[in-house]
């Protein structure tokens, strides 16, 4: 292992490392890295009529449209999609070469401060905190280097890597997204948030895909601190198709819910 962030480059140029590996193929990326990539672009976004804006993203809808390969540099494009003053819309795109392989849609809200009190902040549905909770590592992984064992850290309230059905768990990103630069909440939430159908699955990762081609997140405030929880679940139509879900949460209280469409098939 080589690299020390998951993405390399800059400006609107970047190359997803080994630690943005994924499970199904180690040549492609798992969707965290994307959807953290993308969340960033939406960060970095700016339109010079909305000067002296503070925005923060209320929902972002992420579609993961094609294979992304390790080591393959990505473009990044953005545009405001819908400009306003107190609400705006900001669409992004990951392309290879000229092939889009990933977008979002970001909805962003004018931030602002109001003084409303502790008891309007729903407390943490995890109970046990992450310096409480059980450490594991995903051991259904190749010894390759990859985003789920040298990217991330997690610790289980419940359930676990080798339990089947829902799970609570605590997840921290331990890498940089992008060299010498902090990793930002939001950030945080889509690297962590991806995860949801994995913590959660139904169904043997050995003899089932169960592939989310998309992620949308909705938040409600800004994730505080390192740590985001995800009370996960999945369900599955048995008809090739399912959805799983995730309350999101920070140690001080709920900050939103994230929703994978699901593809599920036997592996062939």
């Amino acid at each position: 292992m080589t690299a020390s962030a998951l993405f390399e480059g800059g400006e609107s140029l970047w190359t997803p490392t080994d630690l943005a590996s994924g499970p199904w193929d180690p040549a492609h990326c798992h969707g965290g890295p994307p959807a953290a990539l993308l969340a960033r672009a939406v960060e970095c976004h700016h339109d010079h009529s909305e000067e002296g804006i503070e925005w923060q993203v209320a929902r972002m809808t992420i579609e993961l449209l094609r294979p992304i390969h390790v080591g393959r540099t990505l473009s990044v494009e953005s545009r405001t999609e819908r400009p306003g003053r107190r609400v705006s819309l900001v669409e992004a795109r990951l392309l290879d070469g000229d092939t889009e392989v990933a977008a979002v849609r970001a909805l962003r809200v004018r931030e602002r401060r109001d003084d409303f009190p502790d008891s309007v902040v729903p407390p943490p549905s995890i109970t046990v905190p992450p310096e409480l909770a059980d450490p594991q590592v995903a051991d259904f992984t190749s010894e390759a280097t990859s985003y789920v064992r040298d990217a991330c850290e997690f610790r289980f309230a419940s359930g676990g890597w080798n339990t089947l059905g829902p799970s609570s768990v605590w997840i921290r990103l331990t890498v940089p997204l992008v060299a010498d630069e902090a990793v930002s909440p939001l950030q945080r939430v889509a690297a962590a948030a991806d995860f949801g159908n994995g913590v959660s699955a139904d169904v043997d990762f050995s003899q089932w895909l169960y592939i989310n081609p998309d992620l949308t997140i909705h938040l409600a405030r800004p994730l505080r601190g390192e740590w985001v929880g995800l009370q996960a679940r999945s369900h599955l139509g048995g008809t090739g198709t399912g959805l799983a879900h995730s309350a999101l949460h920070d140690t001080d209280g709920t900050i939103g819910l994230s929703l994978q469409s699901l593809l599920v098939e036997p592996r062939g």
